[in-house]
């Protein structure tokens, strides 16, 4: 019996790299059961954009003041069979219609040990930024489910690096790409599954 593939949508803002290692994970593998159906992005001019394009995942741009447009948004992800979503440096607050269409089914990845270094507006190179001028000894990052509140849902999994007196702001960059990389893809998969 042929078992049923779960398809996801990534939401993301950025560059895309996150999105990319996902989509190489599922969709790359012919033993997973999860499949990147769709990259949606707030922002046209996202990297996202450019990498999801050139691995062969749709893209649906939905600009901000479309996302109060449920039936807009809802149309988009039931086109695809979307059952989960994963925020890969996605920026925008996920409004309640989605949570309420995918209760726990929205992973989000932030790139601090939260509760520290969380909330509106800490994302990316501000976390990393805060990380050293805070004079934390170690960071890392935490897989979490998504709900109402930035960064609060519930902690699926976390990790940790050392931060040292000498690290930059950009060091501290490399070191949670690389925890990201290693293990985004194995989280999201144990946690759908």
């Amino acid at each position: 019996m042929v078992e049923k593939m779960m398809n996801i949508a990534v939401f993301a803002s950025g560059n895309g790299s996150n999105a990319e290692n996902l989509i190489k994970y599922f969709n790359t593998n012919p033993e997973s059961r999860i499949r990147v159906a769709l990259v949606v992005t707030n922002r046209a001019s996202a990297g996202v954009v450019e990498r999801a394009s050139r691995l062969g995942v749709p893209v649906a741009h939905i600009a901000r003041d479309r996302f109060a447009d449920a039936d807009h948004v809802l149309d988009q992800l039931d086109r695809y069979d979307i059952e989960a979503i994963v925020l890969a440096g996605f920026l925008l607050m996920i409004p309640d219609y989605l949570l309420h269409r995918y209760p726990d089914r929205i992973i989000n990845i932030h790139p601090s040990l939260l509760p520290r270094h969380g909330g509106k507006g800490m994302y990316g190179a501000n976390v990393h930024r805060a990380v050293v001028e805070s004079g934390d000894t170690e960071t890392g990052i935490t897989i979490h489910l998504v709900n109402e509140v930035y960064d609060s849902g519930r902690i699926l999994f976390q990790t940790s690096v050392p931060v040292l007196p000498i690290d930059t702001p950009a060091d501290v960059e490399s070191k949670i790409h690389a925890l990201e990389s290693l293990h985004f893809p194995r989280v999201v998969a144990e946690t759908l599954l």
